[in-house]
């Protein structure tokens, strides 16, 4: 494990563009449905148990989330889309400021697309897959709560998730993932420090 992540910080919520960090640097987007467990990710890649706020209410990230990892890299959790039962404006806010921030973010270098393992490849997982395609940025995949399906049937649908996904022209990789469980973290780990740029190797946990 690279001990960089255990490091991460929270510095701010920002509802538009203006109130974003300086855009220099890294950053790695995190962007999945309101209730795919994006929170948990974040917080079990920095081993820290609330550094991203969970709550049993989806859609409760409305605005874009920025975490320093250190000078020079960042985290965004991006506003849930999908199924927060919210009126139809909020919805349309939240969308307009995602497009933003993914169309004119220049420090924006990955998104790592999170879904519920049991329910992959939604509308909205499909219209980031094409975003991604379309830009050219790097997509990495958690297929999240895999502690809810057997070892076997989370491997057919990660098998399901590939081939499905294989003729997608862009740099793109599938993990199986837990935040509960906490496994596969050395393997997002090693795709985030390819990400990052960062020399350092992640090692055994």
């Amino acid at each position: 494990m690279n001990p960089v992540y255990t490091q991460a910080k929270f510095i701010n919520s920002s509802p538009d563009l203006k109130c974003t960090p300086e855009d220099q640097g890294r950053e790695v987007a995190f962007a999945g449905r309101s209730n795919a467990g994006k929170s948990s990710a974040i917080n079990a890649l920095t081993r820290q148990n609330s550094l991203a706020r969970i709550s049993k209410t989806p859609g409760r990230t409305q605005m874009l989330n920025f975490f320093e990892i250190n000078d020079h890299q960042r985290f965004v959790d991006l506003p849930g889309y999908g199924y927060a039962k919210v009126p139809a404006a909020v919805k349309k806010k939240w969308h307009e400021l995602m497009e933003s921030y993914l169309n004119r973010r220049k420090s924006l270098c990955a998104i790592i697309l999170v879904m519920d393992v049991r329910h992959p490849l939604t509308e909205f997982d499909w219209q980031m897959v094409e975003w991604c395609r379309h830009t050219g940025l790097p997509l990495h995949i958690l297929l999240t709560k895999a502690d809810k399906l057997t070892y076997g049937a989370g491997k057919n649908t990660l098998l399901q998730v590939q081939s499905e996904l294989k003729d997608i022209n862009l740099p793109l990789t599938i993990q199986l993932f837990s935040a509960l469980k906490k496994t596969g973290i050395d393997e997002a780990h090693q795709a985030l420090d390819l990400f990052f740029n960062l020399a350092e190797p992640s090692e055994p946990e």
